[in-house]
């Protein structure tokens, strides 16, 4: 485990409950128990941190052949090219890392993601509709969009021709906007709306609790524990 806040207590106890052992927990305070032995012998690292110290995380892991399963957010723009390299063989890397990242492990986010995606292209077809999204999450959230906002916008606009690219505090009619709220401890709530003159169409997941993460997370770790490269939770979930 790598990262002890809720999210990680949830996590172990969740891996617990599911048959695992936890060798190692490091924290802000025990960094160097990334050298030891407890955690070189980890078969998967969950780690749940931030956004600038996600990546030196994975490092840290694959230095020992520790597979990593992620969801922190926000290292992707400057990093993610050398996370693509690090996990992908070639004649310079025979011998890859392993990677499993997701903006978000719940389930329900995953068939959510596949609606999206689905409905994304039929409303490809009807400019009448424009299309934004909003994301609202607890106020500890460092990050903005969320990773799950970005996963969603990426998919929308990939599948509406007449969306260029994803943008916050926008008014331009070719990005796609994307807004986040931070209230209370709010869990996650992603909303998608397609409006017109006519109607509106609008689909949300709305999280009650971190505890489909979790299990989502400890589900990936299973997985990834069978596989190698970099893996998300399409490779997992073969929606």
């Amino acid at each position: 485990m790598i990262g002890y806040g809720k999210m990680g207590h949830m996590i172990e106890q969740i891996a617990l409950s599911r048959g695992h052992e936890i060798v190692s927990i490091i924290d802000i305070d025990n960094q160097e128990d990334f050298d030891s032995e407890a955690f070189k012998s980890a078969d998967v690292a969950i780690e749940f941190t931030s956004p600038t110290a996600a990546y030196g995380n994975y490092l840290k892991c694959w230095k020992h052949g520790v597979k990593v399963v992620s969801g922190s957010t926000g290292w992707m723009k400057e990093h993610g090219d050398d996370v693509r390299s690090a996990c992908t063989p070639s004649a310079q890397n025979a011998k890859p890392s392993t990677l499993f990242w997701a903006s978000n492990f719940s389930i329900g986010v995953a068939i959510f993601s596949a609606v999206n995606r689905y409905l994304a292209h039929i409303m490809n077809q009807f400019p009448q509709y424009d299309v934004e999204l909003e994301e609202t999450h607890h106020v500890h959230k460092l990050d903005h969009p969320s990773g799950t906002a970005i996963t969603l916008g990426e998919e929308i606009v990939e599948a509406i021709d007449r969306k260029t690219a994803w943008a916050e505090d926008t008014t331009d009619p070719a990005l796609l906007r994307i807004d986040h709220i931070r209230r209370g401890e709010v869990a996650g709530i992603h909303t998608v709306r397609y409006d017109s003159d006519a109607d509106i169409i609008t689909i949300t997941h709305d999280a009650h609790s971190r505890k489909g993460f979790a299990l989502g997370a400890v589900l990936a770790a299973e997985y990834t524990h069978e596989h190698e490269g970099l893996l998300t939770i399409s490779d997992m979930f073969k929606f």
